[in-house]
């Protein structure tokens, strides 16, 4: 299929031309293994590539990628917890420095959560992204009092909310909490706005989002 085929043409690019000039840390990444300082939790929405917009080299970042960026709070119950496991492994065997939350414009999976357009159906046709964006139920209340829920103001607040519903529900994980009480990991939340080409970031003294210079 053409999809696959033009994949593996930028596959063979990379080989001609990316991984040759980063042989050096491929290597060494080999060698040592993976130690990145940086976590990121993004969404899996195809034009927001953390490793592009923030131009790293491989190792560089742990990143975790899913419906709208979102985190669960922490929980005992049996399940597959994909994203606390990545949490785990990269706060407690990486021992990664900082976490960030990184939101973004035109999200589909906050609209969804504000229209509540994909409440009620089954799985395979939208009940499994239903369910993943009740993790955003409180925050829209108070989004949808005040905005509504078809404009793109309604939206934007809807989609700047998510980051700081992960941000809260990462603080649940006792580990986190632990290690962000005594410094040793700073907890950030960001948002990528794709019309603007703009990154903001949740400033601690404001608490609203900035404009990134």
């Amino acid at each position: 299929m053409p999809e696959f085929a033009a994949l593996l043409e930028g596959y063979r690019r990379f080989r001609t031309d990316g991984y040759p000039r980063q042989k050096a840390r491929y290597d060494h990444l080999v060698a040592e293994g993976q130690s990145p300082k940086l976590m990121i939790i993004g969404c899996s929405d195809s034009r927001v590539d953390p490793a592009q917009i923030f131009d790293v080299d491989p190792g560089e970042i742990f990143v975790v990628r899913n419906v709208a960026a979102l985190v669960p709070p922490f929980e005992t119950t049996p399940g597959q917890h994909g994203v606390s496991a990545a949490i785990e492994f990269a706060v407690q065997v990486l021992g990664v420095k900082q976490i960030v939350v990184m939101g973004h414009g035109m999200c589909g999976g906050c609209k969804a959560a504000l229209t509540q357009e994909m409440h009620g159906n089954e799985p395979g046709a939208g009940g499994f992204v239903a369910q993943w964006i009740h993790l955003l139920d409180d925050a829209r209340e108070p989004v949808a009092e005040k905005f509504g829920t078809e404009s793109r103001e309604a939206e934007r607040a809807m989609e700047l909310a998510a980051v700081r519903v992960s941000l809260a529900n990462l603080r649940t994980f006792p580990w986190v909490a632990d290690k962000e009480k005594s410094g040793e990991i700073k907890l950030r939340g960001t948002f990528f706005a794709i019309s603007e080409g703009v990154l903001y970031h949740l400033e601690d003294e404001s608490g609203e989002f900035e404009a990134v210079e």
